[in-house]
């Protein structure tokens, strides 16, 4: 149907709520929300916070529509606001022409050719840890947080593929200045009022201490790589940014441009992976006999070397361990977007400034797409479902705006889920709880409190 126009007159079901709607529901539990929504409303369901409307769908043929279809009429939601203070334009938060150009300028740095020699620096920085691990973490005696282990690797490894700096020594400052701008940024997107950043409350004030420390690090190697001399070259991400130029305007990147896109891939590439393996090996330890096959699948394919690039596809086992853990656990637990022009997905109509949303962690739970949908079964990716809708799965977003680094965490995860578990096998504490954390990304509420075992 041409932009602009609803023909539906359905009524939209959904919960009625009181005078806020479901807003204490959303701020209490947004994936119980959502996953109820499922259950009570079917493939669509509107929800009231506040004066705001909210149409959640979870249909993947009106994802499809969403995402893919019609992905012009529609932008991301005002909720982004809160990370666009954070990441600047980069390509998570830009929006029309602007993003355009620096998606098609950012796109040859992701290609998969490009990425082969980073395998070598993961494995290495996984092999580090393991070796720390090896003399700090008696098996059996040493409480640790995997989540919080995790996060150090990735961000090592984000430093080293990204920027070629050893951020390690930095990994508690950076860290808790992400960790802070995140909190922040969570708190802002569910405002319902929202308080300008300006406005010097206590948490604006560390909101913008956090964004110095930022940014501060990222523009200094910035600024320390362009006066290096001509000639000189760094076969990372930040390199391979700064050689591209528009082919239009023979323009390259600015330093602004390319903080905005470097903090972007820093977030993306380090606290999202770290989410998804940190579930995954909670999974692998409440099911070791899933832990056992991705050891032997390891030790056959790789015997006593460390995984290159070459050896990912004779690692089958442990790549649908992670699209497993990220079907029960995908870290963009939510896609939102506002509608430019009245619209209608499914029969039912979304007007003009309506917000649309469409939850991977709710579809990837779907009974009518998933048998046994709350069970961890890495071999429903072994062997896939031709007959399943490509957008029943979809940890990484769908259309245009799918994750640019998907192919670089992939590799990454595939590189060090099997290293890991070849080598120890980290065990949840008995009676631990890990608990979900639905903010900016999904994770770990209070990390996940662990035990290494030997092999």
């Amino acid at each position: 149907m041409p932009i602009g126009t609803m023909t539906s007159k359905r009524a939209w079901p959904g919960p009625t709520g009181g005078l806020g709607g479901s807003i204490w529901e959303a701020w209490e539990d947004p994936l119980g929300l959502f996953t109820d929504g499922l259950r009570d409303h079917g493939n669509y369901a509107r929800f009231s916070f506040g004066w705001l409307h909210y149409h959640l769908v979870n249909d993947p043929r009106g994802a499809h529509h969403l995402l893919v279809e019609n992905a012009k009429n529609y932008v991301k939601s005002r909720n982004y606001a809160g990370l666009k203070l954070m990441l600047g334009q980069g390509l998570l938060t830009s929006e029309g022409d602007y993003w355009k150009r620096q998606r098609r300028l950012a796109q040859p740095a992701f290609h998969r050719q490009r990425l082969a020699g980073f395998a070598t620096t993961m494995a290495e920085c996984t092999r580090d840890m393991l070796t720390r691990w090896d003399r700090d973490l008696v098996p059996g005696k040493v409480r640790f947080d995997l989540h919080s282990e995790l996060m150090r690797l990735t961000f090592r490894i984000v430093g080293r593929t990204l920027l070629s700096t050893e951020l390690d020594g930095l990994s508690r400052e950076f860290g808790d200045a992400l960790n802070t701008a995140l909190k922040w940024t969570n708190d802002y997107v569910e405002s319902i009022v929202k308080v300008p950043p300006w406005v010097p409350t206590p948490s604006n004030r560390r909101f913008r201490r956090a964004q110095t420390t930022i940014d501060g690090l990222v523009m200094r190697i910035i600024g320390e790589r362009r006066a290096e001399p001509a000639g000189v070259r760094h076969d990372d991400l930040l390199g391979m940014l700064m050689e591209i130029k528009d082919e239009a305007t023979g323009e390259s990147m600015s330093d602004r441009q390319l903080k905005d896109e470097l903090v972007t891939m820093v977030l993306a590439g380090h606290e999202t992976t770290a989410n998804a393996l940190s579930f995954a090996f909670y999974l692998l330890s409440r099911h070791p006999d899933v832990a056992r096959r991705v050891r032997d699948e390891a030790d056959a394919a790789l015997g006593d070397r460390d995984p290159e690039l070459a050896d990912l596809p004779k690692l089958p086992y442990a790549k649908a361990v992670i699209e497993e853990s990220m079907r029960l656990y995908p870290p963009a637990w939510v896609v939102e977007r506002d509608a430019l022009e009245a619209d209608e997905i499914g029969g039912f109509p979304i007007p003009k400034g309506g917000t649309v949303a469409v939850s991977p962690f709710v579809m990837h739970r779907h009974p009518d797409h998933w048998e046994n949908p709350e069970g961890f079964d890495p071999a429903r990716f072994v062997t896939p479902d031709p007959t399943r809708h490509k957008l029943a799965y979809m940890p990484f977003g769908a259309g245009p705006r799918t994750c640019i680094g998907n192919a670089f965490a992939m590799m990454e995860m595939q590189i060090v889920l099997p290293m890991i578990a070849r080598r120890v096998r980290p065990e949840l504490e008995p009676n631990a709880k890990v608990e979900l954390d639905a903010s900016v990304t999904l994770r770990p509420k209070s990390g996940v409190p662990m035990r290494l075992r030997a092999i």
